[in-house]
C-alpha cells in the first residue's frame, strides 16, 4: 500500500501539472506519513542529497554554457562547420550535425544547442530551399550530442544518483566515442534524406577560408579542452574545472570576441541561477523519493520481474532500453536520471554491465526522449523556431530516430564503444 501511495500520488501530481520536483517531494512525504516514519528523516534525506561536493560543479557548468550561448560562440562554430562539411549534398544538414557536435561539447545542454544553433540554422536552411520539417529534424536530433559529449552536468547528476564511487572524469571520456558515432549516424541519415529530396550543397570556400574559420572558432572550442582536459590530467578537480571554464568563457566572450553585452551577461546570470535552483530542488526531493523506493525494495522487485520474463541478458537490456525510452517520452531528463538510476543500476550490475557504460546508455535513451512527443522539450523548441506543426515534423523524423537508435544499440551491446577511453586513462595513470 505504501508503494502504491508513493507512485500513485507522484503520477497524479505530475498529471495535474505540479512541477516534477514538488511531485517527488509530496509523494515521498506522503509515504513517510503512511509508514509512521518521522518526517525529519525525509528532510534529512533531502539535505543529504544536495550536500555533495561534486554538485558544486553543476552551477559552474550551467553558467559557462549560458555565457557561451549569449556570447556568440554558435555563429563562429557554424562558419567553421560550413567551411568543413558544407560542400556535401544537403550541406546545411551536415553543418547542423557537425555544429551540434562542437557546440554540445561546450554547452553540455541539448536545449541550449537547439536554442543557439537552431535560431540561426533553421531560418537559414528554410531560406535556401530546405523543407522546414527537415531543418527541425536535423537540429533537434543532433542536439542530443550536447548530453552525451562532455562536459555535461547530467553526467554529474548520474554520478550522484548512483551513490558515489563513479568517476565523473571517466564518465566524460566514456561519452566521447558514443557521441561521435551518434553524430556520424545522424550525418548519414541527413545525407540520405537530402539526396532523396534533392537539396543543394554549399560551395567549398577554400583551405584558406577553412583555416581562418578554424582559427576564429578555436578559442571557443578550447573551453571544452580546459574543462575536460584539466579534470582528466589531475591539474584540478571537476568542480574547479567548471570554475576555470566560467573564467575562460568570460575572457573569450568579453575580451577576445567582444560579443557578450551587459544585458546578455545579466540574462546568463539570471538563467543560471534559475536553472541551478531548479536542479538542486529536484535533487533534494528525488533523494527522499529514492530513499522510499529503496525502502520498498523496488530495484529488487524489478530485477525479479525482468528475470521472470526472460533470463536472456540481451533481452533484459533491450527491455530496460525500451522502459527508459518510454519514460523519456513522458518526463523530463533530470528527474528521470535521479529516479531511474537507483532502480536500474543494480539490475544492470547483476548482468555484468559497467556503471559507466550504463550511464552513457541512460543519457542516450533519455536524450532521445527530449526529441519525442508528448514532452520533448527540444522538439517543441525546434518547431517553435521553425513555426512548423509538430505533427508534420514527427511524420518525417523517423530516419533520425533510427540513427540515434543504431548508436544506442552499439553503446549497449559493445562495451568497448564507451569503455575504451576510460580504460586508456587508467592505463596512463598506472604508468
Amino acid at each position: 500500500m505504501g508503494l502504491a501511495i508513493l507512485l500513485g500520488l507522484f503520477a497524479l501530481a505530475v498529471v495535474i501539472g505540479v512541477p516534477v520536483a514538488f511531485s517527488l517531494g509530496i509523494a515521498a512525504i506522503a509515504a513517510l506519513i503512511y509508514e509512521g516514519t518521522p518526517l525529519l528523516i525525509g528532510f534529512q534525506r533531502m539535505m543529504s542529497g544536495v550536500s555533495v561536493f561534486s554538485l558544486l560543479a553543476i552551477p559552474f557548468f550551467i553558467f559557462a554554457g549560458e555565457l557561451m550561448l549569449r556570447g556568440g560562440i554558435a555563429a563562429r562554430l557554424i562558419r567553421l562547420a560550413i567551411s568543413t562539411v558544407g560542400w556535401i549534398r544537403g550541406g546545411l544538414g551536415q553543418v547542423n550535425v557537425f555544429a551540434s557536435m562542437l557546440f554540445g561539447g561546450i554547452s553540455g545542454s541539448a536545449v541550449a544547442d537547439v536554442s543557439a544553433l537552431g535560431s540561426i540554422l533553421i531560418p537559414t536552411m528554410k531560406e535556401r530551399g530546405y523543407d522546414g520539417d527537415y531543418a527541425v529534424n536535423v537540429t533537434v536530433c543532433s542536439s542530443v550530442a550536447g548530453i552525451v559529449i562532455p562536459p555535461s552536468h547530467n553526467m554529474i547528476l548520474y554520478a550522484v544518483a548512483a551513490g558515489g564511487g563513479i568517476s565523473i572524469e571517466k564518465l566524460f571520456l566514456a561519452g566521447v566515442a558514443p557521441g561521435v558515432i551518434m553524430c556520424l549516424c545522424l550525418a548519414v541519415a541527413a545525407y540520405i534524406v537530402a539526396v532523396r529530396r534533392n537539396y543543394p550543397s554549399e560551395r567549398f570556400p577554400g583551405f584558406v577560408a577553412l583555416a581562418i574559420s578554424a582559427a576564429v572558432a578555436l578559442p571557443g572550442l578550447f573551453t571544452a579542452v580546459i574543462i575536460v582536459g584539466g579534470a582528466l590530467s589531475g591539474i584540478f578537480t571537476v568542480t574547479e574545472s567548471g570554475a576555470i571554464g566560467v573564467i575562460y568563457a568570460l575572457i573569450i566572450t568579453v575580451i577576445a570576441y567582444r560579443s557578450l553585452s551587459w544585458s546578455g551577461f545579466v540574462t546568463a546570470v539570471a538563467q543560471s541561477v534559475r536553472t541551478t535552483a531548479m536542479v538542486m530542488t529536484l535533487i533534494g526531493c528525488a533523494s527522499a523519493f529514492a530513499y522510499m523506493l529503496a525502502l520498498y525494495r523496488v530495484p529488487d522487485e524489478l530485477a525479479g520481474l525482468l528475470t521472470a520474463i526472460t533470463e536472456n541478458p540481451i533481452l533484459i537490456l533491450l527491455l530496460i532500453n525500451l522502459m527508459l525510452l518510454t519514460l523519456g517520452m513522458v518526463m523530463d531528463m533530470g528527474p528521470l536520471i535521479l529516479i531511474c538510476t537507483p532502480i536500474f543500476l543494480p539490475v544492470v550490475r547483476e548482468l555484468g554491465m559497467d556503471p559507466i557504460q550504463f550511464g552513457i546508455v541512460l543519457m542516450m535513451n533519455l536524450g532521445l526522449g527530449l526529441c519525442t512527443p508528448p514532452v520533448g522539450a527540444c522538439l517543441f523548441l525546434g518547431c517553435a523556431i521553425a513555426r512548423e506543426r509538430i505533427e508534420s515534423v514527427v511524420r518525417t523524423i523517423w530516419p533520425f530516430y533510427a540513427a540515434i537508435l543504431v548508436a544506442l544499440l552499439l553503446t549497449t551491446f559493445v562495451p568497448a564503444v564507451s569503455l575504451s577511453l576510460p580504460e586508456w586513462l587508467d592505463e596512463i595513470r598506472e604508468k
